[in-house]
């Protein structure tokens, strides 16, 4: 028998639906979303939990004509599925398949491109504005979560909006509380109430009389907000110029068609307020939606991970496990993460210290400046924060960190190319970014251990330092429980070879080691990008006849590039090869055909160095 989800191709077709034929299309939609994710992995919580919020939204605008801008977009499988990517799923976050975010050249229904959080509203603006400019009544939506409004940019865009006569709806989905008493009857009654038009244009002529009234105007003004303020939160929201609807039940179909109908109708900034629950419909992710925010392969009938347990930790675990032991070594550390407690694995610390853990929210500018507030205080900071989110904090980095040599440490963490999350979520850029500024150093672990020192050496650094380290397992090197750090500055030779060395950064040790057997190079751990080690450059390049540089970072200004410039300054023109991410977004895939692509697995980085050798 063919179910109602597989007649659904596009939202018209979904529109043509009744009400009841909607609340089967959702439950339909959960079971699909809990089979495909549970086969293919990626983002299951926070789908499960705007599914009845992604049929209003598709069934009331008139998309792709009215935007809808997803936030994040780790939200939009529902979006995805309703708009013709259904058998698509099947190949969700694979080489070739969809992106498991929103794409413009994936599909018109994705307005806008998304991956970090907290663009939507300043993006679904702009969308306004320029349909407002070419004299369009077309609507612009921006859904954003509780955790996304934790960020300045999202209240800077509240800001602009609220300013501004246009055609703007923000959707807050709150999904951090239950849908408990205060989201009921009464709340839902209330929010068609205030979306009606009754209602705005009564509050619409009354500002208007009142505005040659002004201590009567102000008397209205406070009267309306403690009304609101009795039964909503909103009162924030209209101070920014919104007129706030809600909260309402992001479940209940009817409440969110009928609302939402009511909303198009009206001009002018708008802000609604649904509450959901990560996870609706599925036992165990209702449960722990932090543990299905991001999973593997799962069987959908308990929720257990089929995939195998690495034999090996993490990066991200020795990291945290560092933590721990250095901060029971000293009492100034204190950690900082900008919302990525698990993700950074600071669980650990923040349960044994909690005092001394600090999670600022999406906040990465915030964080950075944070911390260099502690360090000017005497307090020691770590900085716990993935790559592609150091980009937000690069100014308060160069400005209120580096400008002035501040003790903090950076914990880069997903370094490198990181697989299905894509271009958004890869660290393809730290080197270039952190290389050109002054006062700090910067080290590149190719094993767990070395990472270990590496953090311990960043550490008790007096100055500003990072250590970038990839997402996943390491090789399986053992780890030394002592706190011990390197010379700062100090390459290591690992292979002796002919003709050719290697200066490989970071992770592409292992790679190289495997490329340089096949064609006798010799091999040099450089571990530094900054300081250099400018003596080590030079000693192999004055005994080998070509110089390889690999690395998992942009070529463009990265560490090959730094062994360049001391080539080129110590006038020792070589045979030279620089080896690392070229000049364009690399889509998602597996972290491995990702490098091969590249040409930074062994097999690619061996054919390059034959093919230099043959010129």
């Amino acid at each position: 028998m063919t179910s109602l989800l597989e007649q659904i191709d596009s939202p018209l077709a979904l529109r043509a639906l009744d009400r009841a034929g909607l609340k089967q299309l959702a439950s339909e939609i959960r079971t699909f979303l809990i089979q495909s994710v549970s086969q293919t992995g990626g983002h299951l919580a926070s789908n499960l939990g705007v599914v009845e919020l992604t049929i209003a939204l598709h069934y009331v605008f008139n998309t792709p004509d009215d935007r809808l801008v997803w936030d994040v977009g780790h939200q939009t499988y529902p979006h995805k599925i309703l708009t013709g990517r259904r058998e698509a799923m099947a190949q969700l976050r694979k080489a070739g398949g969809i992106a498991g975010f929103p794409k413009r050249d994936e599909s018109e229904y994705d307005t806008f491109g998304t991956g970090h959080s907290s663009t939507s509203i300043s993006a679904a603006l702009g969308m306004a504005v320029a349909a407002k400019a070419a004299g369009l009544n077309r609507r612009s939506v921006a859904i954003i979560g509780d955790g996304a409004m934790t960020a300045g940019m999202a209240f800077e865009a509240l800001n602009n909006a609220g300013d501004m006569d246009t055609n703007l709806l923000v959707i807050l989905n709150d999904n951090d509380m239950s849908i408990s008493n205060n989201v009921g009857a009464l709340n839902n009654y209330l929010a068609r109430l205030l979306s009606g038009k009754l209602y705005d244009s009564v509050r619409r002529s009354g500002k208007k009389v009142l505005d040659i009234m002004p201590p009567v105007k102000e008397f209205a003004r406070r009267a309306e907000e403690h009304a609101k303020g009795m039964v909503t939160p909103g009162t924030l929201f209209e101070e920014f110029g919104f007129n706030y609807i809600g909260p309402i039940d992001g479940h209940d179909l009817d409440v969110l068609i009928d609302t939402l109908t009511n909303i198009r109708q009206l001009s002018g900034p708008r802000f609604l307020h649904v509450v959901t629950q990560k996870g609706k419909g599925y036992l165990p992710a209702e449960n722990n939606p932090n543990k299905y925010h991001g999973v593997s392969k799962f069987d959908p009938e308990n929720g257990d991970s089929l995939g195998q347990p690495s034999s090996t930790p993490t990066y991200t675990q020795v990291f945290g496990d560092w933590l721990v032991d250095m901060a029971a070594a000293d009492s100034k550390l204190v950690a900082i993460t900008p919302a990525m407690c698990d993700g950074s694995g600071l669980n650990r610390f923040a349960e044994t210290y909690p005092a001394r853990y600090f999670d600022v929210g999406i906040a990465e500018q915030h964080a950075l400046t944070f911390a260099a507030g502690m360090a000017c205080d005497g307090l020691k900071p770590v900085v716990a924060i993935y790559s592609t989110f150091l980009q937000r904090a690069y100014d308060q980095l160069i400005h209120d960190i580096a400008l002035q040599a501040l003790d903090v440490l950076l914990a880069i963490d997903r370094a490198g190319l990181v697989g299905a999350d894509g271009p958004t979520h890869a660290g393809s850029f730290d080197l270039s970014f952190l290389r050109c500024i002054p006062n700090i150093v910067i080290m590149t672990p190719s094993d767990e251990n070395e990472c270990r020192q590496m953090l311990t050496t960043g550490y008790i650094h007096r100055g500003t330092a990072a250590v970038r380290y990839p997402r996943g397992g390491g090789i399986g090197a053992k780890i030394s429980p002592a706190l011990s750090p390197i010379e700062i500055g100090k390459a290591d030779i690992r292979r002796t070879g002919e003709r050719v060395v290697i200066f490989a950064f970071g992770s592409m040790l292992k790679p190289a080691l495997e490329a340089a057997a096949g064609c006798n190079a010799s091999v040099v751990n450089m571990r530094f990008v900054k300081p250099l080690d400018t003596a080590m450059v030079i000693a192999m390049a004055q005994s080998h006849t070509h110089i390889v540089t690999v690395e998992e970072n942009a070529l463009m200004g990265g560490a090959g590039a730094a062994v360049m410039e001391c080539l080129q300054a110590h006038h020792l023109v070589k045979s030279t090869l620089c080896l690392g991410l070229p000049d364009r977004f690399i889509e998602h895939g597996t972290h491995e055909t990702m490098l091969a692509e590249c040409g930074l697995d062994a097999i690619g980085i061996r054919a390059a160095i034959e093919k230099l050798i043959s010129e």
